[in-house]
Parts: structure tokens; C-alpha cells; sequence
């Protein structure tokens, strides 16, 4: 046999041999790879209980969570002078700007955004009211304030105020009160008979300083806080209502021993002037009115506010203007009623109430006020001399983080606050320590 021949047959062999060593191995990787299948399978199988109770602790969990997340939630409130206030958060809202008790313990939340709601004796949700006034929320106005009339157990009515536009310039508007009929059934509740009863005048541009609170004096009169609308000057003008505590009857008739009746149908609603923002209004149990205002920057205050007197802004403030000029004091023009209490730095209050309940006999008689950039319930204290002196002190502040926008009492004695803006809880005093 030749070179060649058997350099072919060798060349042959090795083919061969190459050949059969790749089947092995391909079939070495075949079984390989069906053990490795069997084994997954054989680990899924027994796994998988274990994934069905994983997935079912989660959905467990998960509709826990929800479940609880329904239930109250403890707020700790922490005091100035050591105090500890212990809260309950019961529900939420779309920022909630005012809170009324009807007799029977339901109760009226507004929204600034333009919804009311009815809710139940637990202070609960329980209905949409229907028929609510139309607002187009801008900056601070919406829907503002709501109020129940004195009799209300006789004849079911409310009070309602809210930001008007004005109908031939989108960019002017005003504070608008109405009276309306409250209805609820079993299906919800509806407001019936609405009547416009009141206006800021004049309109003007901007969206700031409505103020628009309301409060029944105990002899029925129904007296109105009027923003002076950014504007300054109109706080001072006669001619217009704003920068004024209004009086009013129930229907909105002007009373006959109004200080200016009988000067013009704007003026003679006027009951006090030179306010700038009076955010909160009430009465105490010997029937004073006091009020509180946002001052310019800083110079809160809070006023007893007398008939036909003059709180004098925006010629004195006990803040300054927010560019730096400085505004003289009410100490350096006496003949401008001084503020009983002012607040510097600020704490911008808004909602006010008198306390006068029996379920928390060391607060009765004390405002609670309800701070914004001071993220506080703000408790003052109030005193009088034998001389008619009066002597407001701040007595304690309690904290929680969140911007306070209104306080209110239930006919029991329970304290309410509702928070600022989106989201905003209501929540009730429980306890202090």
C-alpha cells in the first residue's frame, strides 16, 4: 500500500472517531439537560403549595391593611407648655375650609373646590349635598363658609358663602351669601330655596383676602367678616363693605340701630372697619364678638370688636407691608382700636372658636385658633379686670406638622379641627396628658 492510500485511511478513521465523539457528546447533553427538566419540575411541584400561601398571605395582608386603613388613627399632638393632646383622625377631604353641627349631631363639611358633605353622627361621610352653589376655585376663594341658623330645628335652614365672578369680566369677583333649605332622606341630601342674600362691593381683581365667615350673635343678628381684598385702601372707604365686620338680619335686611344705617345700602351694613383678613369670628358666652385677622407680614391679631369702632388698617398694623415699608404701630394713633392680642412672628389663623362645653371644664371660655404657616391648634386664654380691662394671653400651642384650617364644637363639648388643603383629616380631641 502506497503513501497516499494509507494517509487517506487514517484521514477516514479520525473523521470517524470525531463523529462518534460529537454523537456522544450531544447525547450526553440530551440526557444532561432532561435530568436538569425533571429536577425544575420536581422543585416546582414542591414549591408550589408553598407559592399558594405566600400569594395568600399577601391578599391577606394586603386586604388587612385596607381594612385598617378605615379604622381612626391616633394623632399626638404635642403642646408648648407640655401638654399632650391625643386626636383621632376620622376621614378626609378636598380641602376642607368650614364645618358646621346640626342639632340632631350630623354635620356639614365644605370644600374650597365646591362639595359639601353631610355627615353622620360619627362624624362620618355620608352624603354628596345636592344643589350646592357652582364654584370656580381660584387662589383663596371657592366655597367658604357654612352655618346653620338658630332655628334651624324648625325650619332647616343654612348659610352658605362662597366667590362669585363677576358675569361680564372673569378677572373681578366677591364674597356671596346665600340662605338655602336643607333637606336630608334616606337617599341623601339637597339644598332647596336658595336665596342670595349678601355681596361684597365692589368687585374687584385678584383672588385673596374673601374672608367671608359667618356667626349668629345670640340675639340673632348674622355677622359677616368682609376681606379687604389685597386692595389695602377699601378698608378705610365707606362707600364699600370690604375691610368690614358686616351686621345683617337673618334675611339680609340691614338693621335699623346699624351705627350707619340710613348713609346708603353699602355703608349701613358696615358694623366695624380697618380689617384686613378676619378669618374667624365668634361670640363668647357674655355675647362679645371677637375676631381674628392675618396682618401683613406678621402682626396677626385678635379684636373684640366694638360697634362703629375702627381697627385702623391699613394706616396701622402691628406687622409691616411684605416689600419692607414699615407700617406705624396702633400704640402711635391711638384713636385706632388696638388689637387685645398680636402675634409676631405670625401664625396665620384661620377658624375660630369660643370654647363652651362641659367636657373640658379647664378650657371653657378659651379661643382655640387654628394656625396655617404656624402648623398649630393655638389656645388662648382670656381676662377681664374690674375696670373692663381685657388681658388675652396665649396660653398654649399644639403641634402635629399640618396646617390647621378650621375649629369647631359639637353641641356635647367635642373639639374638631380640620386640616389644610388636599387630603386634609378631621379630627377629633379625644384626650390630654
Amino acid at each position: 500500500m502506497n503513501s497516499r492510500a494509507l494517509i487517506k485511511i487514517r484521514h477516514q478513521d479520525e473523521t470517524a472517531i470525531m463523529q462518534n465523539r460529537n454523537i456522544q457528546k450531544k447525547n450526553m447533553q440530551k440526557r444532561n439537560m432532561q435530568k436538569q427538566s425533571a429536577k425544575t419540575r420536581s422543585i416546582n411541584i414542591q414549591t408550589l403549595p408553598r407559592k399558594i400561601a405566600l400569594i395568600a398571605t399577601l391578599v391577606a395582608t394586603s386586604y388587612g391593611a385596607l381594612a385598617q386603613s378605615n379604622s381612626p388613627t391616633q394623632v399626638e399632638m404635642t403642646g408648648s407648655e407640655g401638654t399632650v393632646l391625643m386626636g383621632s383622625a376620622i376621614t378626609s377631604f378636598d380641602n376642607p375650609w368650614a364645618m358646621a353641627f346640626l342639632p340632631d349631631g350630623h354635620s356639614l363639611v365644605t370644600e374650597k373646590t365646591g362639595a359639601m358633605w353631610l355627615l353622620d353622627e360619627n362624624q362620618q361621610k355620608r352624603a354628596k349635598v345636592d344643589n350646592v352653589p357652582k364654584v370656580t376655585p381660584r387662589g383663596q376663594g371657592g366655597l367658604g363658609d357654612v352655618i346653620v341658623h338658630p332655628d334651624f330645628a324648625s325650619n332647616n335652614t343654612i348659610y352658605v358663602s362662597y366667590v362669585e365672578r363677576d358675569a361680564n369680566d372673569d378677572a373681578f369677583s366677591g364674597a356671596v351669601i346665600e340662605r338655602a333649605t336643607l333637606t336630608i332622606t334616606d337617599k341623601g341630601a339637597s339644598l332647596s330655596n336658595r336665596e342670595l342674600i349678601w355681596r361684597q362691593s365692589p368687585k374687584v381683581t385678584g383672588n385673596g383676602h374673601y374672608s367671608h365667615r359667618m356667626a349668629f350673635s345670640p340675639d340673632g343678628y348674622l355677622f359677616i367678616s368682609s376681606g379687604e381684598r389685597q386692595k389695602f385702601t377699601p378698608a378705610q372707604n365707606m362707600a364699600m363693605n370690604l375691610g368690614k365686620i358686616v351686621r345683617l338680619n337673618a334675611d339680609g335686611s340691614v338693621p335699623e340701630d346699624n351705627p350707619f344705617y340710613g348713609n346708603g345700602a353699602v355703608t349701613e351694613q358696615i358694623w366695624s372697619l380697618g380689617h384686613r383678613n378676619p378669618l374667624g369670628i365668634d361670640f363668647d358666652a357674655q355675647g362679645n364678638l371677637w375676631s381674628h385677622e392675618m396682618g401683613p407680614r406678621h402682626g396677626d391679631e385678635l379684636n373684640i370688636i366694638e360697634k362703629a369702632r375702627n381697627y385702623g388698617y391699613p394706616t396701622v398694623s402691628q406687622g409691616d407691608h411684605y416689600s419692607g415699608v414699615k407700617i406705624p404701630n396702633h400704640e402711635d394713633i391711638p384713636i385706632f382700636k388696638s388689637p387685645e392680642k398680636a402675634w409676631v412672628p405670625a401664625i396665620s389663623p384661620a377658624g375660630f372658636i369660643i370654647y363652651k362645653g362641659d367636657l373640658h371644664k379647664d378650657w371653657q371660655g378659651d379661643g382655640f385658633i387654628g394656625g396655617l404657616s404656624s402648623q398649630a391648634l393655638v389656645r388662648v386664654s382670656f381676662n377681664q379686670d374690674d375696670k373692663g380691662k381685657w388681658n388675652v394671653e396665649e396660653a398654649e400651642r399644639y403641634e402635629w406638622g399640618k396646617r390647621v384650617r378650621e375649629v369647631e364644637q359639637d353641641g356635647v363639648g367635642n373639639i374638631y379641627v380640620l386640616e389644610d388643603k388636599e387630603g386634609g383629616r378631621l379630627i377629633k380631641l379625644q384626650s390630654k396628658r
